[in-house]
């Protein structure tokens, strides 16, 4: 995909750009590459990690609304449109109607988006990514480090809390889930 620097893109026009190997998430107005080079594409860990919680969270979502992995969603970001993809989304039914049938990019802001760091990501990269998130109406955002082995939740008015080994994770936005961070790695086949 190529695209003029000085040309921004309106929703329309990025979402008819024709589809490819490479995922691009839309930013400023610009088409820009989800994983910029090899180093940042996921991984086995990414991957298994992914895999784990899409299993655990549609369990528990089952009648409750819908977990998707990388669905690009319409948001704002600094008064441009914003188009992210992460690599989790739970939205409800509550936001989202159980009939609401489109293959289109989620139309409403999820209660919770999953971004899983990549390699040649930080931490901090997608702690600034988790801001703009909660900035642009996501109720919840987990940062889940494969390596360090933690997931940090974001949440609105509230300091980022990371949770490890067999620290148990409640949200009363995501009523009746306890999962520790354990659990999905170990689910995942990353804990020895």
């Amino acid at each position: 995909m190529v695209q003029s620097s000085n040309q921004r893109l309106t929703v329309e026009e990025f979402l008819a750009l024709p589809v490819g190997d490479i995922k691009y998430e839309l930013i400023d107005g610009q088409a820009v590459p989800k994983y910029k080079n090899d180093e940042m594409s996921p991984k086995f860990f990414h991957g298994a990690t992914t895999g784990a919680l899409f299993i655990i969270l549609s369990i528990w979502a089952e009648k409750k609304g819908r977990v998707v992995v990388e669905w690009a969603i319409k948001l704002t970001r600094n008064q441009q449109d914003w188009m992210p993809i992460p690599d989790l989304t739970y939205v409800s039914y509550n936001c989202l109607a159980a009939d609401w049938l489109q293959d289109e990019a989620c139309p409403v802001a999820p209660e919770l988006v999953i971004e899983i760091i990549s390699p040649g990501q930080t931490f901090g990269d997608m702690a600034e990514k988790a801001t703009d998130y909660l900035k642009a109406g996501v109720l919840r955002v987990w940062v889940v480090d494969t390596k360090a082995r933690t997931i940090t939740v974001f949440a609105p008015a509230s300091l980022p809390i990371t949770y490890r080994h067999h620290q148990v994770m409640t949200d009363d936005l995501l009523p009746e889930l306890e999962i520790t961070p354990n659990a999905i790695f170990q689910r995942a086949g990353l804990n020895s």
